[in-house]
């Protein structure tokens, strides 16, 4: 949509914005005043696909959770690894590669997924990601070298990148604003099912003597992207999408597939173009160095740093490594197993706890809270390794247990609603693709410093990790305080005129814009 949509020069042209304008707020208006049961009731349609795409995120938390718990099953080992004093292991140098080879295809799928997204669209964005995932697995399946395997795993990076980008994009596009959170949100909890099946499936093949007790959970990620596929060309692509193009036939047409063909979609479709051409009037382009010029910077900054808190509170280690770590531990290894399912069961149950809390309680108070519980809690597993007792390591255990559910009741799912809230409008993809490739950065370099901390070929820290990331926790912690934004209940029109006026993050929640609706 270039700057000539904007010029009014005519009376004609006038009176067409003050039209606009009028519907714009009354669209505005009528979504402060809905519910979130409301709009469950009144458009059911908007909210399965709001899902639909969040739940795209599935795919990449099971990748996540077998990474990790991948290390744990002896015959993946014995396939890829070699004999140390007696038993299988996987050289700290290769199991840091496979472990963060996933992110590094992740870093160039977050870029290669907003310049997509932006050019072909939502929906053909999320095709071309589940084509790109299914040759990833097929690869990974039937690797029998480590070389194949990585490679492997680098594509399926890629289209992994696709899934964590798209997801919160279409998702915070879409949502009313009484679901706005809670759908973003979403995303995580498709995380947490997805690390859910991982672990159960692991559980269920993990101790086959055969090289099927790794092959098959790979293979069990094609059940997704088989589910994904005969649904999305049925899929609305997103009306802002088609309004940035300048198409507004598109986008109504698209307004309607959400609402329905006897809706009158023309306030919502007007309240998007007041909203996109505002955002053109602040911005000269929406190429990427806009995303760090003026107060795009602090958005980009905020929308990145609450992903960043997430590794450094230690959620790789807690959740990617918690079966390997539990075995590691001394504890038998099914009952490694088993936590390790716990672990991502309690996880589901937090996602759900955080529905509850994060419309009432708001995004920054949860946040933070969250952080600080998930600093206590590593920092007491670091003082139990202390402790050389068999208690102590089921308290570790436990400890992982409590991280997990405070994770997933507070920042896990609240990293996506701040990203799709304040990223803006002209430069949300882009944004959200800038979350996706840090996130990858982040995960690749605690990987590797993780695997090294825990093999028993090198560090062997085991619980002591716990002293690592409680420190880093302190200061993630910190910047939450500074930086972590309040914008429960806010239309994106509210949040533009927040940035522009360099509210500080702690009076957000308490500042009047003066823009209605």
């Amino acid at each position: 949509m270039d700057r000539s949509h904007l010029e009014m020069g005519t009376l004609d042209d006038k009176i067409e914005d003050t039209t606009i304008d009028l519907k714009a707020t009354m669209a505005m208006n009528g979504e402060h005043r809905q519910s979130g049961w409301q709009v469950m009731v009144k458009d059911p349609r908007v909210v399965f696909w709001c899902l639909f795409f969040a739940f795209s995120a599935f795919g990449w938390g099971f990748d996540a959770q077998v990474n990790g718990a991948m290390i744990a099953i002896p015959q993946f080992r014995h396939v890829f690894g070699y004999t140390y004093e007696g038993q299988q292991v996987l050289s700290a140098s290769w199991q840091s590669a496979f472990n963060s080879i996933s992110s590094v295809g992740q870093f160039f799928g977050g870029f290669i997924c907003s310049w997509f997204s932006d050019r072909t669209g939502r929906r053909w964005c999320l095709f071309l990601g589940l084509m790109i995932v299914t040759g990833g697995i097929f690869g990974e399946v039937f690797s029998s070298t480590r070389v194949a395997f990585l490679f492997s795993k680098l594509v399926l990076g890629i289209g992994l990148g696709f899934y964590l980008t798209i997801g919160p994009l279409y998702a915070s596009e879409i949502a009313p604003l009484a679901l706005r959170g809670i759908v973003t949100g979403g995303t995580n909890l498709a995380i947490c099912m997805g690390q859910l099946l991982s672990n159960a499936v692991i559980k269920g093949f993990g101790e086959r003597d055969d090289v099927w007790a790794f092959r098959a959970p790979l293979a069990t990620q094609w059940l997704f992207v088989a589910v994904m596929l005969p649904a999305l060309p049925f899929a609305p692509e997103s009306p802002w999408y088609f309004v940035r193009k300048g198409d507004q036939a598109s986008a109504e047409r698209s307004l309607k597939q959400l609402y329905g063909q006897q809706a009158d979609v023309r306030y919502t479709l007007a309240m998007i173009k007041r909203t996109v051409e505002a955002d053109i009037e602040l911005s000269s382009s929406s190429k990427w160095v806009q995303c760090f010029q003026g107060t795009n910077l602090i958005r980009t900054m905020i929308s990145v740093g609450v992903f960043d808190c997430q590794h450094m509170s230690g959620i790789v280690f807690a959740l990617g490594y918690s079966t390997y770590f539990f075995e590691l531990a001394g504890i038998e290894l099914s009952h490694a197993f088993d936590l390790g399912v716990g672990v991502t069961a309690i996880g589901v149950v937090g996602c759900t706890v955080a529905w509850s809390l994060m419309n009432s309680w708001g995004r920054r108070k949860l946040f933070i809270l969250g952080l600080v519980g998930m600093t206590t809690v590593m920092l007491l597993m670091g003082i139990l390794d202390v402790v050389p007792t068999a208690g102590a390591r089921w308290a570790q255990a436990l400890c992982t247990v409590v991280y997990a559910l405070f994770y997933q009741a507070t920042i896990g799912p609240l990293a996506f609603a701040i990203l799709g809230e304040t990223s803006t409008p002209m430069l949300r993809a882009k944004t959200i693709g800038l979350a996706t490739v840090c996130q990858a950065l982040f995960s690749t370099i605690f990987n590797i410093m993780i695997a090294y901390m825990i093999s028993p070929n090198t560090l062997f820290l085991k619980g002591k990790v716990g002293f690592v990331f409680g420190g880093l926790g302190v200061i993630a912690t910190l910047w939450s305080w500074l930086y972590v934004p309040e914008l429960k209940g806010r239309s994106f029109a509210e949040i533009d005129t927040i940035f522009q006026d360099h509210v500080k993050a702690r009076h957000m929640a308490r500042y009047q814009t003066g823009v209605v609706g």
